[in-house]
């Protein structure tokens, strides 16, 4: 039910920055850029506000025999089957955060309805364009760089863009079997 919430949160978020007051985006809007953050592998990441359709604690899922380490299973989310996959696991890794911290970003982009675990969210973040860098920093692991676009810095910490339309359309990702 909480996550319904906050979904909802983000729908009234994201409209109210896009109509701005009386209907029309301001100057200040204009140059604001708006991502969910989130955390993967301990490195701070932001995904656009449209890659990412709504945040879940991890959901119960059924596992799937015959598929990749870092495919958890599905779930049913609202009579949708929502594949689960791990995305540390997916890079190599195995994540250090308890459990109950992670955290599920549900994209549906690229004809890919996937749900995908990270270790933490930090709901909405709002960057002036100003803090924009083209350059990744090197804090990013190493597997992920072909995914960063750049990133913000603030309040003392970086925040790389990470590219999920990308990554649901590497081979690789798409083919969870393990045959």
């Amino acid at each position: 039910m909480a996550a319904r919430g906050f979904l909802k949160l983000l729908e009234y978020a994201e409209k109210a920055r896009q109509s701005g007051a009386g209907g029309h985006e301001t100057d200040r809007q204009k140059d604001i850029w708006s991502g969910v953050a989130f955390r993967l592998l301990g490195a701070n990441f932001v995904a656009r506000m449209g890659e990412v359709v709504e945040v879940l604690s991890i959901p119960r899922y059924t596992v799937v025999p015959g598929v990749q380490n870092w495919m958890r299973g599905v779930s049913n989310v609202r009579g949708r089957l929502l594949p689960i996959m791990d995305l540390p696991v997916y890079f190599g890794s195995e994540s250090r955060v308890h459990e109950s911290r992670r955290r599920v970003l549900v994209v549906d982009m690229h004809e890919v309805f996937s749900g995908l675990v990270v270790e933490e969210v930090f709901g909405i973040q709002h960057f002036p364009f100003t803090d924009y860098s083209a350059e990744p920093i090197q804090d990013v692991p190493a597997p992920l760089l072909p995914y960063v676009e750049g990133m913000f810095w603030k309040d003392g910490h970086f925040w790389s863009i990470f590219n999920m339309g990308r990554l649901v359309q590497e081979p690789r990702f798409v083919q969870a079997s393990a045959a």
